[in-house]
């Protein structure tokens, strides 16, 4: 059996489809139900959902074979898995925003409120910007509204959500979309099913652009 680690929700959905077109399906995946495990013994493969942000951790630790997880939780959380396609769905940014006319003085530290804390420090060290960060678990939008925070560090697909909240992107600085990964591992045992799996993967990817 080939253990594949989904993310909940559309995202985990479209993933799916990807999967079954790919060769890999598995039915009862698709039924109204409450199950979290499926497997298909005709195609070899074994489902299950787990939290987005959880998914990585299941692949590093060998529970998954493979998984699929967005690039913002390997660059927050560096787990030691390969990385073995970019699927090219779940496009977004990772992004600085603040609240419309905002300017960075440089006088003191900045704070920073965002969930992704890695990607922060990475960012702004990169600028030699000292930085104050607030870890927050959500609404992070919140925070520069009431004077918490200076700028946010989030994810940003349309942006609609900053514009309703009168913030805007400072700037995008990382491209993030879903990505394969693999367990190293269990790659060794079995690489020739995930390869197959990534080759197959790879030619819907293209056509889908």
């Amino acid at each position: 059996m080939l253990n594949v680690a989904l993310p909940k929700g559309r995202l985990g959905e479209k993933v799916y489809d990807l999967f079954e077109k790919a060769g890999f399906g598995c039915p009862s995946i698709k039924e109204n139900n409450r199950k979290l495990v499926f497997e298909n013994e005709e195609t070899g493969v074994r489902y299950f959902w787990v939290k987005p942000s959880d998914v990585a951790i299941y692949v590093e630790r060998g529970a998954a074979d493979v998984g699929v997880a967005g690039k913002d939780i390997l660059l927050e959380y560096r787990p030691d898995v390969y990385e073995l396609l970019d699927l090219k769905i779940g496009n977004c940014h990772m992004a600085v925003a603040a609240k419309a006319g905002f300017k960075d003085e440089r006088k003191r530290a900045l704070k920073v409120a965002t969930k992704f804390t890695n990607i922060a420090k990475g960012y702004y060290a990169e600028r030699g910007r000292d930085i104050d960060i607030i870890h927050l678990n959500g609404s992070i939008e919140l925070a520069p509204i009431l004077g918490l925070s200076d700028v946010i560090v989030d994810i940003v697909e349309t942006g609609a959500t900053l514009r309703e909240n009168k913030l805007e992107v400072v700037e995008k600085f990382v491209p993030i979309s879903a990505r394969l990964i693999a367990n190293k591992a269990n790659f060794k045992f079995k690489g020739q099913i995930v390869e197959r799996l990534k080759q197959e993967l790879a030619a819907l990817t293209e056509k889908e652009i």
